[in-house]
């Protein structure tokens, strides 16, 4: 009878540490419960990975607010804490919009203050946030003096990820590297360290244009890759690879499933296919976004709170797809 006894433990035992052990390379398994912040600690880049403090391949999933002139009613510490806490985002971004009425250009204490709100709630969270330049157009002297000022704000938190041009439209890559490099040089005479994400022309597309010149000289900076599944496929994604073989980082730090317009149905099969090539390739991502225009990618309804705590009645169709990707793939 011990012997039966012995060996139902001995399975069992055996059984919990298979289930238990996994990819000790995987990003989103947080030990003891830390927070990601606590687990992974100030981030770096390694060849094209986003890594933690101990070398290891760090995997970050989230949401994007929307255009804060547009949405500032989500821009909150509630809605940052439900996300950390319902949602299980790792990171969150903050969609400064710089050109628009209401942007940073025309009122930029008040895009200051939307910014700072998701910052600190972010970092109060323990969570990792970008803050967007959220710009189709070079701003060169008003970008720098925005991110001088945030990154002597929170140059000592391993929170924050700057990401310094949204999306360029009609600028070449020449003018767009000349534009970062600039930026990247104000932000390292403060912040030596935090991540920097790099756009490239067309609405953040042509990375194969940055494989086969890319910025030199300057550690932990990354490339943004935005997609729309709907319109952009195989294509975007052989450029993708094109990247990666050329030792570009890439970092997904806007996409969803539908059209490039933000509007149309959601096309799960392409959304799966570059969910697939995200994970395979280890690379971060971020979705657009927390809003409640009339519009697919727009996450909440229109008659929802403004301070999180949503039910499933308050989301949108898109909102509730990425809730289940972010919930249900947490360690994937």
């Amino acid at each position: 009878m011990k012997t039966k006894y012995i060996i139902f433990y001995a399975l069992l035992f055996i059984h919990f540490l298979v289930n238990c052990s996994g990819d000790q390379q995987s990003t989103n398994i947080l030990p003891n419960n830390e927070s990601i912040v606590e687990s992974q600690g100030k981030l770096s880049v390694n060849g094209v990975n986003l890594t933690n403090e101990r070398g290891e391949t760090v995997v970050l999933k989230g949401v994007s607010y929307g255009w804060h002139n547009w949405w500032p009613r989500f821009y909150n510490k509630s809605t940052v804490e439900h996300f950390a806490n319902e949602w299980n985002c790792t990171v969150v971004r903050a969609a400064m919009g710089v050109d628009p009425d209401g942007g940073y250009i025309k009122d930029p204490e008040f895009a200051l203050d939307c910014v700072t709100k998701v910052v600190d709630a972010a970092i109060e969270n323990e969570i990792y946030v970008i803050i967007d330049w959220h710009s189709h157009t070079i701003r060169t002297d008003e970008a720098i003096e925005f991110f001088e000022t945030m990154a002597t704000r929170y140059k000592q938190y391993p929170n924050i990820i700057y990401e310094i041009f949204n999306e360029p439209e009609r600028d070449s890559w020449q003018d767009v590297k000349s534009y970062s490099e600039k930026l990247i040089r104000a932000i390292r005479a403060i912040d030596p360290q935090n991540i920097i994400l790099v756009g490239s022309p067309h609405w953040s597309q042509d990375v194969h244009l940055v494989a086969d010149d890319p910025i030199e000289g300057y550690k932990n900076i990354m490339y943004t890759l935005h997609f729309y599944a709907a319109t952009h496929k195989d294509e975007l994604r052989k450029r993708g690879d094109y990247a990666l073989k050329k030792g570009i980082p890439l970092f997904v730090s806007e996409c969803a499933g539908m059209e490039a317009t933000g509007d149309g149905p959601i096309n799960y099969e392409e959304w799966q296919k570059w969910l697939d090539w995200m994970k395979i390739n280890s690379i971060s991502w971020v979705a657009w976004s927390i809003a409640d225009k009339d519009e697919t990618c727009s996450m909440i309804q229109k008659g929802a709170s403004s301070n999180g705590d949503w039910q499933e009645k308050d989301l949108k169709e898109w909102g509730k797809v990425i809730k289940e990707e972010l919930t249900d793939n947490i360690d994937s």
